[in-house]
């Protein structure tokens, strides 16, 4: 058994969780997140102020599935009920990013601007033009948009130029011939 599938997830107040036809629904005020993946492996169990997962039985597949799920269902409830977030900074001499409508404009070192069409589902904020804070409800959707983002100009392990989430460290290596 997994120990992660074993715990139960907490329901906050204002946060309803259903079962319907095979799938997940978690609805907040603040949004609606749905985990469309059959549950072949597991069954999900909605409590009054709980929601636990259980593996079905003691196969391989069941219990690879426990802990996903009991994982993918805290996400839902905590994108719904707080939201996810990461940031992005760009390190670069005329290195920047402006917002036009839902287009995401970056000046990273090419000889034209790359635009970046923003998904639905993400909010963008531009604190400085060198940061870049991307915000939504699903996690899977916030990870996957900044690593599109980052895969524009990754960081330069020579200079230290390109766009990196906030707190990363990057290698540097020593150039040669100099």
């Amino acid at each position: 058994m997994s120990r992660i599938g074993k715990k139960a997830v907490p329901i906050p107040p204002k946060v309803k969780v259903e079962v319907k036809d095979g799938a997940v629904v978690v609805v907040s005020p603040d949004g609606k997140k749905r985990l469309e993946r059959k549950l072949t492996h597991v069954t999900v169990a909605v409590g009054k102020d709980s929601v636990t997962v259980s593996a079905v039985d003691g196969s391989r597949a069941a219990r690879s599935c426990h802990g996903l799920y009991r994982t993918l269902i805290a996400n839902m409830i905590d994108g719904v009920t707080k939201g996810w977030s990461k940031t992005l900074e760009i390190e670069g001499a005329g290195y920047k990013a402006e917002l036009k409508g839902k287009v995401l404009v970056c000046t990273v070192g090419y000889s034209a601007p790359k635009e970046f069409p923003i998904p639905a589902g993400i909010d963008v904020e531009l604190p400085k033009p060198t940061t870049v804070v991307l915000k939504g409800i699903d996690k899977e959707l916030v990870g996957q948009t900044a690593a599109a983002l980052r895969a524009l100009h990754k960081p330069d392990p020579y200079r230290g130029k390109g766009i990196r989430y906030s707190g990363e460290k990057a290698i540097r290596k020593v150039v040669k011939g100099k």
